[in-house]
């Protein structure tokens, strides 16, 4: 399933940028792969008894005049060849094939407390600046952190929580002792 959906979404991608509308193509990908994920829209579309016409019909009623031509013909090929369930699989490696060629990189960022907008805004820039990409920041809270965030973003971990800083510390008096 994952090499079909890559071959969609290279093909999806070359067509961006054939058109130049990668920023376009973006946009509507993470809508569409939003929008196929409604539960609902998962079952109408794995759903045998609804025709290939009945979806098509579907797909330029939602999507009519919000897409470009070439992600409406996607959606109409897909449908075509009864090939439904690599919809969402080609849209999300679209999405990552178009982030990386712009240098986005997707931080996630669990704290024991909410980051507020100034906070978020300074992280996400020095994260930026150390990475050299564009960071967009996933921020969850996770209260067993106690303090400081933990960081993975484009295969870098930082540990700046409360605890590892402990075990640092501990580890540090430890060697000092034996030494």
């Amino acid at each position: 399933m994952e090499r079909l959906s890559a071959i969609y979404a290279s093909a999806l991608f070359d067509l961006a940028l054939q058109n130049n509308a990668v920023d376009d193509y973006i946009a509507q990908a993470k809508f569409l792969h939003e929008t196929l994920s409604n539960e609902e829209v998962e079952r109408m579309l794995d759903n045998p008894q609804i025709t290939t016409k009945q979806k098509h019909v579907f797909f330029n009623t939602v999507f009519g005049g919000k897409l470009h031509k070439d992600l409406l013909s996607f959606l109409f090929l897909v449908t075509e060849k009864n090939r439904e369930k690599f919809l969402l699989p080609a849209l999300t490696a679209l999405i990552s094939n178009i982030e990386r060629h712009n240098k986005i990189v997707k931080a996630k960022v669990l704290s024991a407390a909410p980051y507020d907008n100034t906070q978020a805004e300074s992280l996400r820039a020095m994260l930026s600046l150390k990475l050299k990409k564009t960071v967009e920041l996933e921020l969850k809270v996770d209260p067993n952190l106690i303090g400081g965030p933990y960081i993975f973003a484009d295969g870098y971990h930082i540990d700046w929580t409360i605890k590892k800083r402990l075990h640092d510390l501990s580890a540090n008096l430890k060697e000092g002792c034996s030494a």
